[in-house]
């Protein structure tokens, strides 16, 4: 059916068929269920069908199952036997075919390398990045400023660093302006920076960085592009995850233009593991959240969490996810079975069955769904059998995925690192001025000193006849007008210059 996705059906045991309308699919969505019920295949028959609609799609592959869209399933599959069966039962006429596809990777070794810099990612996402406190997370927003005011490009984590030296070594004057820096402030934020980088997060940090309109590309034949971004790996630090991914979605929501209702997104979004963006976030980061939930979908993005229970969900982002695909849910203890009851008390009820019940019963494969109406109306709860993929099911080889990186229209975009003027090499090349400026005042003091012992030891031998020479009288007059310039070249050059190069080229990458 035109304009919309087909997502599954049934026999006599199951309800109506169940399509994913394309004018509603901007009103965002959730597909819940415990581990190895099917949520994974759920998301890959999904970005298929916004793929083949002409909607790009962005998605993160955990387990790296996903990389199989970009191959068209088989008949020598070991489920073929399986898919052909359940295409029979709810009436589908399975034919095999891939997906275009990019990969992603924060390595930029299972995939394209993707970054953004530090003045993207801003403080506020910083701060939930390295999980500071207020007091940090202020001397990082007056870091900021003072990078704005000054025109220093943060690009990478080593520009943040320089940076913070330099806010600490002046923190008497900034503090004038914008209140208290102390130094244990400065050090933590030090302290979590070097953490970061340990982590992965100087991958992240860089140019050239991701631009937007290279994740919302249609091919020539007008499927969208899927994108892939290989999170295996990067789940081993779920706070640099969940934290790069709110920041896209915060790019997307900053940059796209209003678009009103759509016949169809202009983007999909899949938040998998979902619950890494609310685990012991701030309430401050929650309402962020909620918020570009709120109001993303008027520029034409849908968003989709992907999640084991829905109780994962602040309520409030909850309530905005309108189409649903629920599979299995165990209730083991007390609290799965208030959660379970929970979830079903999300559903529109359908008279034919328990809700509470189809949710514990359903098997891998199975669902129960929701899906939009027309005007927005909450479908009916109905269990539902999920298609078979048409693209291959598991993991491609590296192989093939080599040839699929080597086809991709952003190949050799971002592979080379870009190391620009930035803030880095203008405190450094201030702090070498100012030390040169020191050390020539020094020298001029020095040599001014020298020539008074002369002129005094000259005028012992004759007497006192023997008139001062020019320089000394040139030095003297020239110590009311400029001392105070050259007291201030030596202390630029021994606490803002030569501290700073100690501390940015020393300690600081002692470990690199």
């Amino acid at each position: 059916m035109d304009g919309m996705i087909f997502v599954g059906g049934g026999g006599a045991d199951y309800g109506t068929p169940q399509h994913l309308r394309l004018d509603y699919a901007n009103r965002h969505g959730l597909i819940a269920g415990a581990t190895g019920t099917g949520k994974t295949v759920t998301l890959q028959i999904l970005a298929q069908g916004f793929s083949d609609a002409g909607v790009p799609v962005f998605l993160s592959d955990v387990k790296g199952d996903l990389s199989g869209l970009a191959r068209p399933g088989s008949a020598d599959h070991k489920l073929h036997g399986a898919f052909a069966s359940r295409a029979d039962t709810i009436g589908l006429d399975l034919e095999y075919r891939a997906t275009p596809v990019t990969f992603w990777d924060l390595w930029g070794e299972a995939g394209h390398p993707v970054r953004t810099t530090v003045s993207e990612m801003g403080p506020l996402l910083l701060a939930r990045l390295m999980d500071l406190s207020e007091a940090q997370e202020g001397v990082l927003n007056i870091a900021f400023r003072v990078a704005d005011e000054q025109g220093l490009a943060l690009l990478d984590l080593k520009d943040l660093q320089a940076l913070l030296v330099w806010t600490g070594e002046n923190r008497k004057d900034l503090g004038l302006r914008y209140g208290n820096i102390s130094t244990s402030s400065v050090g933590a934020i030090q302290r979590r920076l070097l953490m970061l980088e340990e982590q992965g997060g100087e991958h992240l940090f860089g140019e050239p960085a991701l631009a937007l309109s290279d994740i919302i590309r249609t091919d020539p034949d007008g499927r969208g592009r899927v994108n892939i971004l290989a999170a295996d790996r990067l789940m081993g630090a779920p706070r640099l995850y969940a934290t790069f991914l709110l920041w896209l979605l915060s790019e997307l929501f900053e940059e796209l233009p209003e678009v009103g209702d759509p016949d169809k997104p202009k983007l999909v979004f899949f938040f998998d593991e979902a619950h890494l963006l609310f685990d012991g976030a701030p309430r401050a980061l929650v309402d962020k959240v909620e918020q570009v939930a709120r109001l993303i979908r008027s520029k034409g993005v849908g968003v989709y969490f992907v999640t084991q229970n829905p109780d994962d969900i602040p309520e409030d982002v909850l309530g905005q996810l309108g189409n649903r695909v629920q599979h299995a849910l165990r209730a083991f203890t007390a609290k799965d079975r208030r959660a379970l009851r929970q979830a079903a008390e999300n559903y529109r009820e359908n008279p034919r069955f328990e809700i509470e019940d189809a949710i514990r019963e359903v098997g891998v494969g199975e669902a129960v769904t929701s899906l939009l109406e027309r005007k927005g109306i909450p479908g009916v709860a109905e269990r539902t059998l999920i298609r078979p993929p048409a693209s291959q099911l598991g993991p491609i080889t590296d192989a093939e995925r080599r040839e699929v990186m080597a086809a991709s229209p952003v190949a050799g975009r971002y592979e080379a690192e870009v190391d620009r003027e930035s803030a880095f090499e203008v405190l450094q090349k201030r702090a070498e001025d100012a030390a040169k400026a020191a050390e020539a005042a020094e020298r001029e003091e020095e040599e001014a000193e020298a020539s008074e012992r002369e002129y005094k030891a000259g005028r012992r031998y004759t007497g006192g006849r023997v008139s001062r020479s020019t320089s000394t009288r040139s030095r003297r007059s020239d110590s009311v007008g400029t001392t105070f310039a050259k007291s201030m070249a030596r202390s630029l050059g021994n606490r803002a210059g030569k501290a700073l190069v100690r501390g940015v080229l020393g300690g600081l990458f002692r470990g690199r």
